[in-house]
């Protein structure tokens, strides 16, 4: 249900509480949910949508969003819409997806030669059944062209925002994440790690978990393969090939992105300097953590700092 209502509310909101930067007036962005089946959709949370049929033709700036869920697989078996979608192609001005929902567009062949994300859990299935597709599997959100996709669930709203900046500047998308009690509008290049890490399954990880609170509480150690391996009571062959299994990321990434995490956590909850985050959270440098920030967070350290 996120997928859909997370948009549509950032849609909602600017519509009643923001105004184009350019101009001023006020923004008016109409919504409607569109199905190949049913006029009432079964969604997540036993609740149901009401949705009109797949429209003949599109009006002059029209923005498809494909939204993601347990149904994918059956849309991405439906000649109706994937026919749809190819056939709306050139009159779309955007086409979107949320969540899983990229591989529906992938389906359709709206994602060929061109670089997407979606959910991590699903970043390995459209990389493996759509080998002309760029998988990036770290962005909050991709643009490329006229196709945007984003990362799973809360990532919509995200992406939606960017929509309204790109539709009427960065000062209407603050206001609307404003009235949302959004923290902050989120950059594309933003990893999602920290969504990631929050879902794993513990269970199916194993051993896993409990290393990763070690692996936290030791920040500043030596945390390469060898070390980790140790702990973990595996061969190290063993343990890389496990952990890159289960994870789908390796050991390196998540100590480097643990780091860079608790990093962000101290420069926002302290006074402590910049060097003294740095190698408490075991970066050899401020340098060496502020190019971290920069490729998971898109903002400096001082920046994140600054922030709060």
């Amino acid at each position: 249900m996120l997928d859909l209502a997370g948009p549509m509310q950032v849609f909602l909101s600017a519509s009643e509480h923001a105004r184009d930067s350019a101009t001023g007036l006020p923004i008016d962005y109409r919504v409607s949910v569109v199905s190949s089946g049913p006029d009432r959709v079964q969604g997540s949370l036993s609740l149901a949508i009401d949705a009109a049929p797949l429209p003949s033709a599109l009006m002059p700036g029209t923005t498809v969003m494909v939204v993601g869920g347990k149904g994918v697989e059956a849309a991405s078996r439906d000649p109706l819409l994937i026919g749809w979608l190819r056939s709306h192609r050139d009159e779309a001005e955007r086409i979107c997806s949320v969540c899983n929902g990229a591989l529906v567009l992938a389906r359709a062949g709206l994602l060929a030669g061109k670089r997407a994300t979606t959910h991590w859990v699903d970043c390995d299935k459209l990389q493996r059944n759509f080998r002309d597709v760029t998988v990036d599997r770290d962005a909050i959100y991709v643009r490329d062209g006229k196709i945007w996709s984003s990362a799973g669930v809360s990532a919509g709203i995200d992406l939606a925002l960017a929509l309204v900046a790109d539709d009427h500047g960065e000062a209407a998308a603050a206001v609307t994440a404003k009235w949302m009690v959004l923290y902050v509008k989120r950059p594309g290049s933003q990893s999602q790690f920290s969504e990631f890490i929050e879902t794993i399954d513990h269970d199916r990880a194993g051993a896993f978990a409990e290393l990763h609170h070690w692996i936290l509480a030791n920040l500043s150690r030596d945390l390469r393969v060898p070390e980790l391996a140790a702990r973990a009571g595996m061969s190290e062959r063993t343990f890389a090939r496990k952990y890159r299994t289960l994870i789908g990321v390796p050991p390196a990434e998540t100590v480097k992105r643990f780091r860079a995490d608790t990093a962000r956590h101290h420069l926002r909850t302290s006074t402590l300097p910049l060097k003294a985050v740095a190698a408490r959270c075991g970066f050899g440098s401020i340098e060496q953590m502020n190019r971290v920030h920069l490729k998971f967070y898109g903002l400096t350290s001082r920046t994140l700092r600054d922030i709060g």
